[in-house]
Parts: structure tokens; sequence; C-alpha cells
């Protein structure tokens, strides 16, 4: 398995926002720095992009009461389950009645 190395991407982890490389060994992060040389690695350019840890689903539906009909993933199986695949992050949708503002319900 070859290196992979993606340069220049704006690295945004829970607690940091910066732009730095990432070299990925053995399906591992094994280094984040600035300007890292690799030779013979897969290279990605990632100037302009957002570097993220892991997936972003946008629109799940947990624990979502449409009458009669129930989602069967709660927010703890659910989560559970999108890890699996490699998400880390969820964006549940919002249900809304008929007639409210979000901070209404």
């Amino acid at each position: 398995m070859r290196d992979t190395l993606i340069t220049g991407g704006r690295i945004v982890t829970a607690v940091d926002d910066y732009r730095a490389d990432i070299l990925i060994r053995h399906g591992k992060i094994e280094a984040i720095r600035r300007e890292l040389a690799v030779d013979n690695a897969v290279r990605h350019d990632a100037r302009g992009l957002i570097v993220m840890p892991g997936g972003v689903d946008v629109h799940t539906h947990m624990e979502n009461v449409q009458s009669p009909a129930i989602t069967c993933d709660t927010f703890t199986s659910g989560t559970k389950s999108v890890t699996f695949g490699g998400t880390t992050t969820i964006i549940d949708f919002a249900l809304r009645p008929r007639g409210l503002v979000p901070r209404q319900c």
C-alpha cells in the first residue's frame, strides 16, 4: 500500500483550524505538518478545500415520528451504525409543526 499525501488543505478539527499537509500511511494518519516531504506518495492537492476527519451526513432521520410511521434508528443506534461507515458527524432532520418557527418547537 502506497503512502498518501494530502497537501495544502484547510484542516478543521474540534479545536483547530489551519492549513497543513496530511500523511496517511497504512490507512492511518501518521503526520500533520506544513510542507511535508514524502517520496513516492500518491498526492492529492487540497488547496482551497476543507479537510475534516470522517464524513458528514447532513440529512438523517433519528427518532423521527410521522404518524403512523416511526424511524427505526434512535440517536444511540443510528450514530453507532454510521460510524462503521466512516461518518463522524450527523445533522438530523428537524421536523417543524405547521405554523411554528423552530425556536417554538
